[in-house]
Formats: structure tokens, sequence, C-alpha cells
């Protein structure tokens, strides 16, 4: 059962899905593409992840980690009990919603050297307290964030802690984790021992200097058009 991964590695939610296919063991190949370069035939939205499997495509990197864990129960990317692998679910829901994608609201100004306005910022802090709050009341740390076994959520937690920390720490020059009580680096040390983690770091800072090259060629002016005749 071959696979084909397609997206980029400098991305959090590719790297969620890659996670999945590398602990489960799936044979499965790697195809670069930035969202621009994204056809609606893989992806309705044109979004990166996407999968290609013999059945078809799958998109959405929630999507995407499911699958493969079905695929894979040997993995055990969830637990074998329901109420568990809900859990665990949560967790993940959690970490992409109420957390990442709040702290994504800030990338044109954190990232991209944007402005955005105070409103904006004063808005998203408190909502993102409200999500880091819930999560750690959830979140077990022993040592992954489900417990003692490396699951879906943690997935989701290597892909976006670093980045709404960097986000924190650009905006409001603090990292609310931290102020919460989460820590991040002993975490993301507990992870630095599986191979697929430490492949997809590595992975993902080789992406780097591709990755920086494509954002500074869409954010160039266009070239004016050069007539050449009728």
């Amino acid at each position: 059962m071959g696979f084909v991964l397609h997206g980029f590695s400098s991305s959090n939610y590719y790297n969620k899905a890659k996670l999945a296919l590398l602990l489960a063991g799936a044979d499965f190949k790697e195809h670069v593409v930035y969202p621009s370069e994204v056809s609606a035939d893989g992806s309705p939205l044109k979004k990166v992840p996407f999968l290609q499997t013999p059945q078809g495509t799958l998109c959405e990197s929630q999507v995407i980690v499911d699958f493969v864990a079905q695929a894979y129960p040997q993995a055990g990317i969830y637990p074998a009990d329901a109420f568990a692998t809900a859990k665990v679910k949560e967790l993940c829901t959690f970490l992409d919603v109420h957390m990442e994608l709040v702290a994504r609201r800030l990338h044109p100004e954190a990232m991209w050297g944007g402005k955005q306005s105070d409103g904006l910022k004063e808005s998203t802090k408190k909502d993102l307290i409200k999500g880091i709050q819930g999560f750690k009341s959830l979140a077990q740390f022993a040592p992954y964030v489900a417990g003692d076994t490396v699951t879906a959520a943690d997935f989701a937690a290597w892909a976006h802690l670093p980045l709404i920390r960097l986000v924190c720490k650009r905006i409001w020059g603090e990292d609310l984790l931290e102020a919460a009580g989460i820590d991040v680096r002993t975490y993301m040390a507990a992870l630095a021992a599986h191979p697929a983690f430490v492949k997809v770091a590595a992975d993902a800072k080789a992406d780097g200097p591709a990755f920086a090259a494509y954002i500074k060629k869409m954010s160039a002016p266009p070239t004016p058009a050069v007539a050449t005749g009728a």
C-alpha cells in the first residue's frame, strides 16, 4: 500500500500527517508542493497537506492522521479504548482549533513583518490564554501529552507548540505557554528520543531555505509585461 504525501516540510500541518505515516511505518513518498502550486484535484481548497492513496486523495491533516491510524492500528496512534481515543482527539482539537488557529491570526505580523491592530492582538491574546488554560487542564505530559505513550496528540503538540511560543514572544514579548506552567522544552526533549520526530525536525530545518525563497518569490512585485508584438 503506497502513499504520496504532498506538501512541504516547513508546514506544521504537513508534519502532523508525516509523523503519523512515519510512526506507522507506512510505505510513502513525499512530493514537495507549496500552496500556490496545489491544484483543486488534490485539495479542494488548494491547501497542504494532502495524501494520495490507491483509493483516491485525502486532505486535512487530522483526517490523514485518522486514516493512517485506522490503516495501521498496530501503530497505537490512538489507544484501543474508545473513551481514551476520544480524549486524545479532544487534545488534538484544542491544539489545532483553540490554540494554533488562534495564534495564526497574528502570523502576518509575527512571521511576515506586517502590522496588525492592537484590538486584534488583544482579542487574540484573550482567546489564546483561554485555549491554553483549557489544554493544560486536559494534558498529562507524563511525559507525553496524553500519558506515557506517543499518540496523535503529540503530532499536533510537536507541530504547534513551538510556533505558538514564537508568536507569543514576537507579539507580546512573553511566552504564554510558560506563563501557564507548560514546560515546552522538557516535553520536546522527551520526543527527541523518537526517530520519527528527529527525522521530521531535520527535514523541516533542511526545507527552511527553499521555503524562504518561495515566500520571497511570492511577495515580490510582479514583473511588468513586455510587449512582444501581435
